[in-house]
């Protein structure tokens, strides 16, 4: 795919996430035992083909950079193309927005000197796998001028910034709801329903024109401006199908690393031709001790397991004591759970340690987060 291009949004919003992502950005918030939550996105759009990718990074960017290197996990470190680390020109206030027109503003340059005719926009807060070939073939048959990606279950579970979709028959895109207070709009029978995903396909050069109109409205967001255009703009939607988990939340986080003990999404997620990439940590194999118990649960490697683990997910090098059980939660890299120490419902960030015999519990609609703490 020669003539495509992509932009990561890596900077969207992470304040209801209780403290995963005060010291990183989202994008870089840990994901089922080994990846980061940008690692879907990327590799989408490298299984797809795209060679020349772009991420609009947030201000407090260090962790990107210590994931991503180079790029050389998702084979883009290149001569010609490859991975662009861009800067953000605003931090915060993105909880109604995703897409601001001032970020591709700020790196208009790396749009301009590009040759390719479609540029796909992403954004990193969300578990998916797509490959996009069919997709660019529908918006290249459609003469489309934007191609949204959308999930036909109407607008229940919807997250401010990606808007409810009134798409007919012909997958045209009549209506956009440019608030999620807004009841969508049913002009006839033959009108579907659809949730975007914050994931659209745009001609570059009309993405260009849109930066050159709007770049001076400091919250011009991208989706407003094409709902404000609908009636000289070709918008289409293509329905997507698989699994998609959006991280909008401390819920859907857990939820959605739980979601990865069922083996039917596991598998379509992670086992399927279009493999997650991830930056590769060699570490040795997880050793199991003789009072080990391991119930459902995924186990990354580099651990030390001699307790219980029930419904759990487990990332690199996690020690867990005899003694220790630790049901219903998700468990960061180097954590040490302590003899007799007993967690449910608990997500723990990186390095922690949890004290013999402690006791912590959370509940099943309300997780417990216990954030790392600061080096300083």
């Amino acid at each position: 795919m020669r003539d495509t291009i992509g932009i990561l949004y890596a900077n969207s919003d992470g304040d209801q996430l209780q403290g995963l992502a005060q010291y990183r950005p989202i994008a870089a918030v840990p994901f089922g035992g080994r990846y980061r939550l940008l690692d879907f996105a990327l590799s989408n759009m490298v299984n797809s083909g795209l060679r020349t990718i772009g991420m609009i990074t947030p201000f407090f960017y260090r962790p990107l950079l210590d994931h991503l290197g180079a790029g050389k996990s998702w084979f883009l470190d290149r001569k010609a193309g490859g991975l662009y680390i861009l800067p953000g020109a605003i931090n915060g206030l993105r909880n109604k927005n995703k897409f601001y027109i001032k970020d591709l503003k700020l790196n208009y340059e790396f749009l301009y000197k590009d040759f390719a005719e479609n540029v796909i926009i992403s954004s990193c807060n969300q578990v998916f796998n797509l490959h996009y070939e069919e997709a660019l073939s529908f918006h290249e048959r459609m003469s489309a001028d934007v191609t949204f990606i959308y999930r036909e279950d109407g607008c229940d579970g919807a997250q401010p910034g990606q808007g409810c979709l009134n798409i007919g028959n012909d997958q045209a895109v009549h209506r956009i709801e440019k608030s999620l207070s807004q009841e969508p709009t049913h002009s006839s029978n033959d009108i579907v329903i659809g949730n975007s995903l914050g994931i659209l396909i745009i001609r570059r050069h009309l993405l260009m024109e849109i930066i050159k109109g709007y770049h001076t409205v400091d919250t011009a967001d991208l989706m407003e401006v094409i709902s404000e255009n609908l009636n000289s703009l070709r918008v289409y939607g293509y329905p997507f199908t698989g699994y998609i988990k959006s991280i909008n939340s401390v819920q859907d986080y857990f939820n959605g690393n739980m979601d990865l003990l069922n083996l039917p999404i596991r598998e379509k997620l992670l086992l399927g031709e279009n493999r997650i990439h991830t930056k590769i940590i060699d570490n040795p194999p997880t050793r199991y001790g003789s009072h080990a118990y391991i119930k459902n649960s995924l186990i990354s490697s580099g651990c030390e397991i001699d307790g219980e683990v029930e419904n759990s997910v487990l990332s690199r090098g996690v020690i867990v004591e005899r003694g220790a059980k630790i049901k219903n939660s998700i468990i960061l890299q180097k954590c040490v759970i302590r003899s007799d120490a007993k967690l449910d419902f608990v997500i723990l960030d990186k390095s922690l340690e949890v004290d013999m015999g402690n006791i912590i519990n959370g509940r099943q609609n309300h997780p417990l987060v216990m954030p790392k703490k600061p080096l300083i």
